[in-house]
Protein backbone atom coordinates (compact mmCIF):
# COMPACT_ATOMS: atom_id res chain seq x y z
CA UNK A 1 0.00 0.00 0.00
CA UNK A 2 1.39 3.44 -0.95
CA UNK A 3 1.44 5.99 1.85
CA UNK A 4 1.17 9.51 0.48
CA UNK A 5 3.03 10.94 3.47
CA UNK A 6 6.19 8.86 3.12
CA UNK A 7 9.62 10.49 3.08
CA UNK A 8 12.88 8.73 4.03
CA UNK A 9 16.43 9.99 3.96
CA UNK A 10 19.31 7.63 3.26
CA UNK A 11 22.87 8.38 4.26
CA UNK A 12 25.91 6.50 3.04
CA UNK A 13 28.86 8.67 3.97
CA UNK A 14 29.66 7.59 7.52
CA UNK A 15 32.74 5.43 7.89
CA UNK A 16 35.34 4.33 10.37
CA UNK A 17 37.87 1.52 10.59
CA UNK A 18 38.07 -1.96 12.02
CA UNK A 19 40.85 -2.88 14.42
CA UNK A 20 42.85 -4.29 11.49
CA UNK A 21 42.65 -0.99 9.61
CA UNK A 22 40.02 -1.90 7.04
CA UNK A 23 37.53 0.86 6.26
CA UNK A 24 33.97 0.43 7.48
CA UNK A 25 30.99 1.86 5.56
CA UNK A 26 27.46 2.46 6.82
CA UNK A 27 24.16 3.19 5.11
CA UNK A 28 21.80 5.13 7.39
CA UNK A 29 18.08 5.48 6.56
CA UNK A 30 16.02 8.11 8.39
CA UNK A 31 12.29 8.89 8.19
CA UNK A 32 12.05 12.67 8.02
CA UNK A 33 8.58 12.80 9.54
CA UNK A 34 9.00 10.55 12.57
CA UNK A 35 12.81 10.97 12.84
CA UNK A 36 13.07 7.19 13.15
CA UNK A 37 16.28 5.57 12.03
CA UNK A 38 14.83 2.78 9.89
CA UNK A 39 18.08 1.00 9.11
CA UNK A 40 21.84 1.06 9.63
CA UNK A 41 23.62 -1.23 7.18
CA UNK A 42 27.28 -1.92 7.99
CA UNK A 43 29.91 -3.49 5.75
CA UNK A 44 33.30 -2.97 4.15
CA UNK A 45 31.64 -1.75 0.94
CA UNK A 46 28.12 -0.78 -0.10
CA UNK A 47 27.09 -1.15 -3.73
CA UNK A 48 23.88 -0.08 -5.43
CA UNK A 49 22.70 -3.69 -5.29
CA UNK A 50 23.30 -3.71 -1.54
CA UNK A 51 21.26 -0.54 -1.14
CA UNK A 52 18.32 -2.09 -2.99
CA UNK A 53 18.53 -5.17 -0.79
CA UNK A 54 18.22 -2.98 2.30
CA UNK A 55 15.24 -1.18 0.76
CA UNK A 56 13.58 -4.50 -0.08
CA UNK A 57 13.96 -5.63 3.52
CA UNK A 58 12.50 -2.35 4.78
CA UNK A 59 9.57 -2.55 2.36
CA UNK A 60 7.92 -5.37 4.29
CA UNK A 61 8.04 -3.49 7.58
CA UNK A 62 7.55 0.14 6.57
CA UNK A 63 5.97 0.07 3.12
CA UNK A 64 7.14 2.10 0.12
CA UNK A 65 8.21 5.73 0.44
CA UNK A 66 7.00 8.32 -2.04
CA UNK A 67 10.58 9.35 -2.67
CA UNK A 68 14.15 8.64 -1.65
CA UNK A 69 16.58 11.53 -1.36
CA UNK A 70 20.24 10.67 -1.77
CA UNK A 71 23.61 12.22 -2.49
CA UNK A 72 25.64 11.56 -5.61
CA UNK A 73 27.66 8.64 -4.27
CA UNK A 74 28.29 5.73 -6.66
CA UNK A 75 25.91 3.46 -4.77
CA UNK A 76 23.08 5.97 -5.29
CA UNK A 77 23.65 6.93 -8.93
CA UNK A 78 23.91 3.25 -9.84
CA UNK A 79 21.64 1.61 -12.39
CA UNK A 80 20.61 -0.90 -9.70
CA UNK A 81 18.95 1.77 -7.54
CA UNK A 82 17.46 3.46 -10.59
CA UNK A 83 15.87 0.18 -11.71
CA UNK A 84 14.55 -0.52 -8.20
CA UNK A 85 12.96 2.93 -7.92
CA UNK A 86 11.38 2.66 -11.37
CA UNK A 87 10.01 -0.82 -10.64
CA UNK A 88 8.42 0.34 -7.36
CA UNK A 89 7.21 3.75 -8.51
CA UNK A 90 9.47 5.60 -6.05
CA UNK A 91 10.98 8.96 -6.97
CA UNK A 92 14.73 9.47 -6.57
CA UNK A 93 15.76 12.98 -5.52
CA UNK A 94 19.46 13.85 -5.69
CA UNK A 95 20.92 16.74 -3.74
CA UNK A 96 23.29 19.16 -5.39
CA UNK A 97 26.95 18.10 -5.13
CA UNK A 98 28.61 19.61 -2.07
CA UNK A 99 25.27 20.57 -0.48
CA UNK A 100 24.84 18.16 2.47
CA UNK A 101 22.49 20.63 4.16
CA UNK A 102 19.93 19.70 1.51
CA UNK A 103 19.71 16.37 3.32
CA UNK A 104 19.58 17.93 6.77
CA UNK A 105 17.73 15.23 8.71
CA UNK A 106 20.07 12.39 7.86
CA UNK A 107 23.12 14.65 8.21
CA UNK A 108 21.97 15.51 11.72
CA UNK A 109 21.62 11.82 12.48
CA UNK A 110 25.02 11.10 10.90
CA UNK A 111 26.62 13.70 13.15
CA UNK A 112 25.28 11.99 16.27
CA UNK A 113 26.21 8.61 14.83
CA UNK A 114 29.79 9.72 14.20
CA UNK A 115 30.21 11.36 17.60
CA UNK A 116 28.51 8.72 19.72
CA UNK A 117 29.23 5.54 17.81
CA UNK A 118 31.94 5.66 15.15
CA UNK A 119 34.35 7.73 17.24
CA UNK A 120 34.04 5.49 20.29
CA UNK A 121 36.37 2.76 19.08
CA UNK A 122 37.37 0.28 16.42
CA UNK A 123 35.64 -3.06 16.23
CA UNK A 124 37.40 -6.43 15.85
CA UNK A 125 34.98 -7.67 13.16
CA UNK A 126 32.22 -6.42 10.85
CA UNK A 127 29.76 -8.67 12.70
CA UNK A 128 30.54 -6.96 16.00
CA UNK A 129 30.14 -3.53 14.42
CA UNK A 130 26.73 -4.56 13.05
CA UNK A 131 25.52 -5.65 16.47
CA UNK A 132 26.70 -2.44 18.11
CA UNK A 133 25.16 -0.31 15.34
CA UNK A 134 21.78 -2.02 15.80
CA UNK A 135 21.94 -1.39 19.56
CA UNK A 136 22.61 2.28 18.80
CA UNK A 137 19.65 2.38 16.39
CA UNK A 138 17.25 0.85 18.92
CA UNK A 139 18.42 3.24 21.65
CA UNK A 140 18.05 6.22 19.29
CA UNK A 141 14.49 5.24 18.34
CA UNK A 142 13.12 3.88 21.61
CA UNK A 143 14.90 5.76 24.40
CA UNK A 144 15.98 9.22 23.28
CA UNK A 145 13.40 12.05 23.32
CA UNK A 146 13.52 14.38 20.31
CA UNK A 147 12.92 18.10 20.71
CA UNK A 148 11.22 18.36 17.29
CA UNK A 149 8.74 15.70 18.43
CA UNK A 150 7.75 17.55 21.62
CA UNK A 151 10.32 15.38 23.43
CA UNK A 152 8.68 12.11 22.50
CA UNK A 153 10.89 9.32 21.23
CA UNK A 154 10.75 8.64 17.48
CA UNK A 155 9.10 5.27 18.14
CA UNK A 156 6.40 6.76 20.36
CA UNK A 157 5.75 9.61 17.95
CA UNK A 158 5.54 7.22 15.00
CA UNK A 159 2.99 5.03 16.78
CA UNK A 160 0.68 7.97 17.45
CA UNK A 161 1.22 9.48 14.00
CA UNK A 162 0.40 6.22 12.24
CA UNK A 163 -2.71 5.73 14.35
CA UNK A 164 -3.80 9.32 13.76
CA UNK A 165 -3.23 9.06 10.01
CA UNK A 166 -4.80 5.57 9.91
CA UNK A 167 -1.68 3.91 8.48
CA UNK A 168 -1.02 0.20 9.00
CA UNK A 169 1.36 -0.80 11.80
CA UNK A 170 4.92 -0.14 10.67
CA UNK A 171 3.76 2.03 7.79
CA UNK A 172 6.35 4.64 6.93
CA UNK A 173 5.65 8.37 7.00
CA UNK A 174 8.74 9.96 5.53
CA UNK A 175 11.02 10.02 2.40
CA UNK A 176 14.56 8.62 1.86
CA UNK A 177 17.78 10.43 1.17
CA UNK A 178 21.49 10.61 1.97
CA UNK A 179 22.23 14.10 0.82
CA UNK A 180 18.94 15.45 -0.40
CA UNK A 181 17.02 18.15 -2.17
CA UNK A 182 14.31 19.46 0.11
CA UNK A 183 11.55 17.17 -1.16
CA UNK A 184 9.80 16.33 2.10
CA UNK A 185 6.07 15.98 1.63
CA UNK A 186 4.91 15.16 5.14
CA UNK A 187 1.42 15.28 6.64
CA UNK A 188 -1.08 17.88 5.49
CA UNK A 189 -1.83 20.85 7.79
CA UNK A 190 -4.99 19.12 9.01
CA UNK A 191 -3.11 15.90 9.71
CA UNK A 192 -0.36 17.82 11.50
CA UNK A 193 -2.94 19.44 13.74
CA UNK A 194 -4.33 16.03 14.70
CA UNK A 195 -0.86 14.77 15.58
CA UNK A 196 -0.06 17.94 17.51
CA UNK A 197 -3.14 17.36 19.63
CA UNK A 198 -1.44 14.17 20.82
CA UNK A 199 2.00 15.69 21.45
CA UNK A 200 1.43 19.37 22.12
CA UNK A 201 3.83 21.59 20.21
CA UNK A 202 5.08 18.95 17.84
CA UNK A 203 6.95 20.31 14.85
CA UNK A 204 7.20 18.35 11.64
CA UNK A 205 9.67 19.67 9.09
CA UNK A 206 8.36 20.27 5.59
Amino acid sequence: MRHSQTVHETGGGSHDYLADGRRLRTLNVVDTCTRECLAIEVDLSLTGERVTRVLDEMLWKYGLPRAITVDNGPEFISSALDRWAHAHGVELHFIQPGKPTQNAFVESFNGKFRDEFLSQGRWPTVARARVEAELFRVDYNDVRPHSALAYATPTAFAAVARATLALPAGGSLGEAGNDAVDAHVGPSPTQRAKIQEQFGETRIAA
